[in-house]
C-alpha cells in the first residue's frame, strides 16, 4: 500500500506507542518486538473531524443505545451451534439478522460466509470488516448462554459471537443514522478461522473479491489491543505402516511402526529452532497399534510448526521431515529389514505476514485508542488476518467490547459491562479508514486490484 511521508514532529499529543506482552486471544498470540511509530498528521486531522463531528457523536451515542438489543443478538447467534465445517445453520441466521437491519446486499459465498456489502458515496477504498461464524466445539455441545454474576457463559459467547454481533450493530446504528461513508465496507461472517478450517473462508473471499483495500477483523482482545502480525502455521499428519505380528513369536523379524514413530518423535524434539523470529513445533497428537502383546502395524502422529517469519518456518519443516524418514530407515536398519514405511499430509496451512507498524491501518487504530484513552499494545497470532497479511494487504484484529475469558473451554464467558465503549472504538477505527461523507476523506488508499 502506498504510504504517506511520515515528517519527524508528527507526534500526536498522547499517541505513543507501548507494546507489551498482553495477556489476549488468538492462536497462539505473541508480544511483537518494541518498535517506535508516530501518527501522521493526516492521520491526527481525520480523527480530531470524526470526534468533533456532531453526526459522529450521535452515531456513538446510538451505538451505546443498540447495546441492550445486541445481548439478545449474542445469544440468539451463540445457542446454534457452528463447529467447524458446520456453520451454515449459524451462518443463515447472521444472514438474517443482517438483512433484518437494513443490509439487502448480502448472500451466503460458495465456501459458507455471509457476505454483504454497504456502499460508499464512491471513490473510495473498500474495507473487509469481518468477525468469524465458527467455533472449536463440536456437534452436540450444551451452548445454551446462562447468566451469573455479571458474566454470560457459553461456548463460543466470546470468541468470537460477539464480533458477529457487534457488525451487526454497526450496520443497523449506520443505517438509522443515515451516516454515509466514503468508502465501500464489505461486511463479512466468515467460516474456517479455527481448528483445520485453515482459513478457509478468508482464502475464499480474497480469491473472489480482487479489490479489498485493507482488513478490520473482531476478535475478543482487550481495550487497546492491535494484532499487527500473523504467526504462519504447517500441520502434518504422519502415518506409519509396517507388516505387525506378535510380540514374542514375530520379535526380531518385524519393525514397530510404534518405535518408528518413537524414533521420529526424540529426533523432533532435538531439532533446534530460532528464538527471534519465534519459531516452535510440537508433536501433539500420537496414536496407533492394536494390543499390548503386538508389534504395532501402524502408528500416527500429527505435528504443529509456527513461526512469525515464513523463511524459519520452511527450514524447520524440512529439517522435521527429513527427522521422521531417518527414524524409519534406522527402525528398518535395526532389524535387517525395509518393511516399515511412512507416509506424511498437510493438514494445515495457514500462511503469514505483517502488518507494518507505520501503516495508515495501524496509525489508525493507535488514533482511535488515544481518542478513547487506551495505549495501544501490538501483538501477533494466528488469525483472519494471516490471509492478507500474506498477499501484503494491510490487516489488523482489534476488539469489539468487553471483558472475556475461558477462550475454547466449556466454561468460556464475557462480561458485557460498557462493552459499548469497545464497540464504539473499533467502530471509529474503520470510519477514520472509509471516511465520512461531509466530514473527513478516506486514510486508506486504494490498491491496484491483484
Amino acid at each position: 500500500m502506498p504510504r504517506f511521508p511520515v515528517p519527524a514532529a508528527a507526534v500526536a499529543a498522547g499517541a505513543a506507542l507501548l507494546f507489551h506482552a498482553a495477556t489476549v486471544h488468538a492462536q497462539g498470540a505473541s508480544a511483537v518486538a518494541p518498535t517506535p511509530t508516530q501518527v501522521r498528521p493526516a492521520v491526527e486531522k481525520a480523527y480530531t473531524q470524526l470526534m468533533a463531528a456532531p453526526a459522529i457523536r450521535q452515531l456513538l451515542d446510538a451505538v451505546q443505545a443498540d447495546h441492550p438489543r445486541t445481548i439478545d443478538d449474542l445469544k440468539l447467534l451463540t445457542e446454534i451451534e457452528a463447529p467447524p465445517f458446520k456453520e451454515q445453520k449459524r451462518a443463515e441466521a447472521f444472514l438474517a439478522r443482517m438483512k433484518a437491519v437494513g443490509l439487502t446486499d448480502a448472500r451466503i459465498d460458495a465456501e459458507g460466509n455471509v457476505v454483504g456489502l454497504r456502499k460508499g458515496s464512491g471513490g473510495g477504498p473498500k474495507l473487509l470488516i469481518s468477525a468469524h461464524l465458527d467455533t472449536v466445539f463440536p456437534s452436540g455441545t450444551d451452548v445454551k448462554v446462562k447468566e451469573r454474576d455479571g458474566k454470560f457463559y457459553a461456548p463460543g459467547i466470546s470468541d468470537d459471537t460477539r464480533g458477529l454481533t457487534v457488525l451487526l450493530s454497526w450496520l443497523k446504528v449506520l443505517n438509522e443514522q443515515k451516516v454515509q461513508t466514503v468508502g465501500d465496507l464489505l461486511i463479512v461472517g466468515n467460516v474456517g478461522e479455527e481448528e483445520l478450517g485453515n482459513l478457509r473462508g478468508m482464502k475464499h473471499l480474497f480469491a473472489e473479491h480482487k479489490d479489498i483495500d485493507g482488513m478490520v477483523g473482531l476478535e475478543p482482545s482487550p481495550d487497546g489491543s492491535v494484532l499487527v502480525l500473523g504467526t504462519a502455521s504447517h500441520r502434518y499428519e504422519f502415518v506409519f505402516k509396517g507388516p505387525g505380528g506378535h510380540s514374542f513369536g514375530a520379535f526380531g523379524q518385524v519393525p514397530s511402526a510404534i518405535h518408528g514413530m518413537g524414533r521420529a518423535i526424540a529426533k523432533i524434539a532435538d531439532v533446534q529452532t530460532p528464538s527471534n523470529p519465534k519459531t516452535t513445533f510440537t508433536v501433539g497428537t500420537v496414536g496407533g497399534g492394536t494390543s499390548v502383546n503386538t508389534i504395532a502395524p501402524d502408528a500416527r502422529m500429527a505435528v504443529d510448526i509456527r513461526s512469525n517469519a515464513m523463511a524459519p518456518l520452511l527450514e524447520t519443516e524440512k529439517k522435521i521431515l527429513a527427522a521422521v524418514d531417518q527414524a524409519v530407515v534406522e527402525e528398518n536398519k535395526r532389524w535387517g529389514v525395509d518393511t516399515l514405511s511412512v507416509s506424511n499430509r498437510l493438514i494445515g496451512d495457514r500462511p503469514g505476514g505483517r502488518t507494518p507498524v507505520d501503516s495508515v491501518l495501524v496509525e489508525a487504530a493507535v488514533r482511535s485508542n488515544t481518542a478513547f484513552g487506551h495505549t495501544t499494545l501490538l501483538r501477533g497470532g494466528s488469525t483472519d488476518a494471516n490471509v492478507p497479511m500474506s498477499f501484503g494487504i494491510p490487516a489488523i484484529i482489534i476488539g469489539g467490547g468487553g471483558k472475556t475469558g475461558g477462550f475454547h473451554a466449556l466454561s468460556e464467558w464475557i462480561d458485557l459491562t460498557d462493552a459499548w465503549k469497545g464497540a464504539q472504538n473499533s467502530l471509529v477505527t474503520v470510519l477514520g479508514l472509509v471516511g465520512v461523507q461531509g466530514v473527513s476523506e478516506p486514510l486508506l488508499e486504494k490498491r491496484p486490484p491483484r
